[in-house]
């Protein structure tokens, strides 16, 4: 534990580098061009994946730091829909033919406050510009206080086949600090009938770090959990960053555990999936052993994006709406933050890309150092310098120079470079090591 300390762990705010370059780093430099003509340059033929951003929700949760909106009324949300597919058709005029998903997910906010009518329409919209593969994985996140019969029925008709159902924490307490009113009885209600419709997969989320958590209310709420036998299980930390999202001004923060007490609670979590048979993936996951991520994880063909882990291996992921995040081979694009502007440019006529970044120098190449470590908490030489345009000597000098940084904490071998498994936890603070930009200006989240 003190050598953990010694190196930052309960003291450093690191990026949890679901990209790289990480959002912060993004500018103006990405445009509207810029993304039609990465949209051009799509072989004909290939298979992408689709982000859809849904930014509305019937009330906003205090620990959320997501770009939501709120709103009573389905006025704004049926209109946005239609926004969406004014998106969808100028990015159909770019496309280049025969192009399909290979993955779609629908998240937000609440993308199951769409009515069943405006779900239909979506969908519809969707498949007439990029069709799901035979194979498709298609997944909603699903608020289990914003779901009925008819949306499901109209989600499973769409093709929906996983489902992401947020828990956070069944202790009323918590979830009273929290603004989060949500039952373990209504979240059971909701997955027995996303099963009944023949939805195969179900994934969860979980917080540790919460404000009055303690070893066993954590304890209790996974059980509660483990009971609905989810597929797959994110066990995010709760990141206060109130100056970012600034309904967490009513988070009280002295009833917000220490870093100290953040780890101790993840442990408990943790021991709690793994006894159950869960696989660990990465550094907060948890997956059944058939479930196509711990596959993943076992092939090496685990990756890493704005949702998390994923088994997608496209190179493209495409998102739609605002504030949502493209990523190409060529760099990351994003939209609008602002609905408003977002919507703005869509009835323009126009592609909504606001800001991102242009690979240059070695960003493919710590970028995938970066996730090679995140995913598989090791680096491998030869892929590197296979795969990425990099010397051998280069690769030595950047995977050397972050061994040093970290001695006894990491090992340096002829192979590459790894993690030893007690080292585990300060997976984020190494892999910051090989992040050549400088952080020091941006505000992330605790190390653990």
């Amino acid at each position: 534990m003190a050598q953990l300390a010694r190196y930052g762990l309960f003291d450093a705010r690191v990026p949890r580098y679901t990209s790289y370059p990480t959002a912060p780093q993004f500018s103006a430099e990405v445009g509207p061009g810029t993304l039609a003509g990465w949209i051009r340059a799509i072989p004909e033929g290939s298979t992408i994946s689709l982000y859809v951003h849904v930014p509305f929700c019937r009330r906003l949760c205090w620990f959320c730091a997501c770009r939501t909106q709120g709103t009573n009324s389905d006025d704004p949300v049926v209109a946005y829909v239609d926004d969406l597919i004014g998106e969808l058709a100028i990015i159909r005029g770019l496309l280049p033919d025969g192009v399909t998903l290979s993955r779609l997910h629908w998240g937000g906010g609440t993308p199951t406050m769409m009515p069943p009518d405006a779900i239909r329409r979506l969908a519809s919209a969707i498949a007439g510009v990029l069709p799901l593969a035979p194979d498709a994985e298609f997944s909603v996140e699903i608020d289990p206080n914003e779901i009925d019969g008819p949306r499901l029925d109209a989600l499973a008709a769409a093709g929906m086949n996983r489902a992401s159902v947020g828990v956070q924490d069944f202790d009323p307490a918590i979830q009273q600090v929290i603004g989060r009113d949500q039952t373990y009885d209504a979240t059971k209600t909701a997955v027995d009938a996303i099963r009944a419709r023949g939805v195969r997969s179900l994934n969860a989320d979980i917080l540790y770090g919460l404000p009055h958590q303690t070893k066993t209310r954590i304890a209790d709420s996974v059980q509660r959990l483990l009971s609905l036998s989810p597929d797959r299980v994110a066990l995010y930390g709760y990141a206060h960053v109130p100056w970012m999202a600034r309904r967490q001004v009513m988070i009280p923060t002295d009833a917000i555990p220490t870093p100290e007490e953040r780890l101790a609670l993840f442990e408990t979590a943790a021991s709690l999936f793994l006894w159950d048979g869960y696989e660990a993936i990465g550094i907060d996951h948890f997956a059944r052993p058939a479930d196509g991520l711990a596959a993943a994880a076992r092939s090496g063909h685990l990756r890493r994006n704005f949702q998390g882990y994923t088994d997608d291996v496209a190179p493209i992921l495409l998102g739609i709406g605002a504030s949502a995040i493209s990523r190409f081979p060529q760099g990351y694009a994003q939209n609008a933050a602002r609905t408003s502007d977002y919507v703005r440019a869509v009835r323009d006529g126009r592609l909504a890309v606001e800001r991102g970044h242009a690979f240059r120098g070695e960003d493919r190449l710590r970028a995938r150092m970066i996730e090679a470590l995140m995913c598989d908490f090791r680096i491998d030489r030869a892929e590197l310098e296979r795969g990425y345009d990099a010397t051998p000597e280069r690769v030595e000098a950047i995977l050397r120079d972050v061994a040093g940084r970290f001695p006894g904490m990491v090992a340096l071998g002829p192979e590459g470079l790894s993690i030893p498994s007690f080292a585990r936890p300060l997976t984020r603070v190494i892999a910051r090591g090989f992040d050549a930009y400088d952080l020091a200006a941006t505000g992330h989240s605790s190390a653990v």
